[in-house]
């Protein structure tokens, strides 16, 4: 059973409160597998609001009674963080426990990082200028270039690019990035067990361009990465029209759709999976699930948030593998 690493989140919003939630739900060998990393006052502040009876132990320490280990990394200024409030502390809280687990995963000593949601505001606030987990997580891995992955059990969605207006995604639209998605993709869906990948790539334009009448990108840019990508022994597909393309991958015939631009892949996996799609990175050297909604600072502390999300990015968690080659 994969050992996961399960982050706070920003203290001022849900996460805490999700967490124990989905805790509570869990049989006792799983509870085991489950390394929470956050704020202890927090945390016992979660399970009491939510009814959950928890006891958290130190790592290390004897685990019985389905008792949950906790990393304590302690929120700067607890006082000063309060429900559904931005603050710079309690974006620092959140940053703090993301690196902990990175070092965790790093070190092999977890498997899988899985978190509860950030704020982006309050990160920023913190002095942090990167884009929420995405961010945060190149940053403290290394890498140059993550790739947000969508899943849910009937449809998974990788992106070309994400949070750019729809002119700048037209113009990221471009072979080299495409193909460099496609590896991405297709070494995701390795990790979920699947041992030949089958991918679709959508098309940037209606009717993929319709003979250059709607654009020629998808003529220009797409089909050479398709073709790149199936010379390195990669079974891709595309490009597809992208009000064609998604039926198809729900019907089984693609393991994970490339969309091009944000709306495009974001929409349809919401909209299919509902509660149960889960926010995955790619492109790191260390895996990592998320709950796919933010802080809900609405909400914050009242009780009432669902854990269903958490549920399931926590069962994508135990699903996934490492994969140490780029096998094709």
């Amino acid at each position: 059973m994969n050992r996961i690493g399960l982050t706070m989140g920003d203290p001022a919003g849900i996460g805490p409160e999700v967490i124990c939630k989905a805790l509570k739900d869990m049989p006792p060998a799983e509870r085991a597998a489950i390394l929470v990393i956050g704020d202890p006052v927090f945390m016992a502040r979660a399970s009491d609001l939510s009814s959950a009876g928890l006891c958290f132990v130190e790592p290390g320490a004897a685990v019985k009674d389905g008792a949950i280990p906790l990393l304590p990394v302690e929120a700067p200024n607890r006082d000063s963080i309060l429900p559904g409030r931005l603050s710079a502390d309690a974006g620092e809280a959140g940053c703090r426990c993301v690196k902990k687990a990175v070092e965790l995963a790093l070190a092999g000593e977890i498997d899988v990082i899985c978190t509860a949601s950030l704020n982006k505001t309050a990160i920023r606030m913190a002095g942090y200028a990167l884009n929420g987990h995405a961010g945060l997580l190149s940053h403290y891995t290394g890498v140059s270039k993550s790739y947000a992955v969508l899943a849910c059990p009937q449809l998974a969605v990788i992106h070309v690019s994400t949070h750019v207006s729809v002119a700048k995604a037209a113009e990221l639209c471009r072979t080299a990035l495409i193909l460099d998605t496609i590896r991405a993709a297709h070494r995701h869906v390795l990790t979920t067990g699947v041992a030949r990948p089958r991918i679709a790539v959508a098309a940037l334009n209606p009717h993929c361009g319709e003979g250059g009448l709607y654009g020629n990108e998808d003529q220009e840019q797409v089909e050479p990465a398709v073709r790149a990508a199936c010379a390195e022994g990669m079974t891709v597909g595309g490009p597809i029209p992208g009000d064609v393309v998604f039926e198809q991958a729900i019907d089984g015939k693609y393991d994970i759709v490339v969309a091009q631009f944000h709306d495009q892949g974001h929409i349809p996996a919401k909209l299919i999976g509902r509660h149960e799609t889960v926010n995955i990175t790619a492109g790191l050297p260390v895996l990592r699930t998320s709950v796919d909604h933010g802080t809900a600072f609405d909400i914050a502390w009242q009780g009432v948030a669902r854990p269903d999300n958490m549920k399931a990015a926590i069962a994508m968690a135990r699903r996934m593998r490492p994969v140490s080659t780029p096998a094709v």
